[in-house]
């Protein structure tokens, strides 16, 4: 076992091992202090926003806007779990309602179509926790720490089975191709869950995430990233964020290099080429 592997091995066990309630931390790999900038210490997920340009941090204590003057709380306090982007104003999370909100707990799939100001139940409400909830425009696929599940329209559930022990999803746009990160390396769809392959040869890689249809970012448990240009079919090791990751989120900039954001327990790690180099925070954008 390689390093990396008893490391997501580690995340894995911890996640699995979690008792979920309402104010419980779980999902993240990092379980201490807050880094420099970040609003609470458990980050679940991060995601540009196209409507406002802006970038939304989803945490144990609710969801945050990054503004000029640093991170505003957005909405309700709910412990986002499984946050995902789907287009401009429009997420997806599943997790825990904090006190005074008034939804079933666990939430189950909920829905904002307002950058998070404020969220609709659209089903499992009082039954699922996802803990990783990837978006395309086929739908919305999650895993709630048992089973890999599927949604068209976030009323019915189709049941996937990619062979691994998942950690986190990622989908292509089009929900063309789906991946699973785990331990025992990532797993590949290419027909929208309904096959998948293992690749032993890749990186073993902790998150991840599709710009396009065709090109992936990858972190891995030790902070490297990769990037695939082929739809996760082969990797190139770019750079690292020397620890591991918490979040990932990335998009093409106008002159065609990637602008990719990594959280970690430093806080806010930012790329403007492509995962080469990254700097801490905000600044610059």
């Amino acid at each position: 076992m390689t390093l990396s592997t008893a490391v997501l091995g580690l995340v894995l066990t911890s996640c699995s091992a979690t008792t979920h309630t309402g104010t419980n931390q779980t999902g993240s790999p990092a379980q201490t202090t807050a880094g420099e900038g970040l609003p609470s210490d458990h980050v679940h997920g991060v995601a540009f926003n196209p409507a406002d340009d802006k970038v939304y941090l989803a945490t144990h204590d609710g969801l945050f806007r990054y503004d000029e003057t640093g991170p505003v709380r957005v909405g309700p306090v709910i412990d986002l779990m499984g946050f995902t982007s789907a287009g401009p104003d429009h997420f997806y999370a599943s997790g825990h309602p904090g006190p005074g909100v008034d939804m079933a707990n666990p939430v189950g799939l909920i829905e904002s179509t307002d950058a998070g100001q404020t969220w609709s139940t659209l089903s499992r409400e009082g039954q699922t926790d996802f803990h990783t909830l990837t978006a395309s425009t086929a739908g919305v696929t999650g895993f709630d720490g048992t089973a890999v599940l599927s949604t068209a329209d976030g009323q019915a559930w189709t049941t996937l089975e990619p062979q691994v022990a998942t950690f986190a999803l990622a989908a292509s746009p089009d929900g063309t191709t789906l991946l699973v990160t785990s331990q025992s390396g990532p797993a590949r769809s290419t027909d929208a869950g309904t096959t998948w392959d293992v690749d032993t040869d890749a990186p073993l890689l902790q998150l991840a995430f599709f710009t396009d249809d065709q090109t992936v970012v990858g972190v891995a448990p030790d902070g490297g990233v990769f990037l695939s240009t082929d739809a996760a079919a082969t990797w190139e090791l770019r750079g690292s964020v020397e620890q591991a990751p918490q979040a990932v989120t990335a998009r093409t900039r106008p002159e065609g290099e990637l602008e990719i954001l990594v959280v970690t327990e430093r806080g806010l790690r930012r790329s403007i080429d492509s995962g080469t180099t990254f700097t801490d925070g905000e600044q610059d954008r």
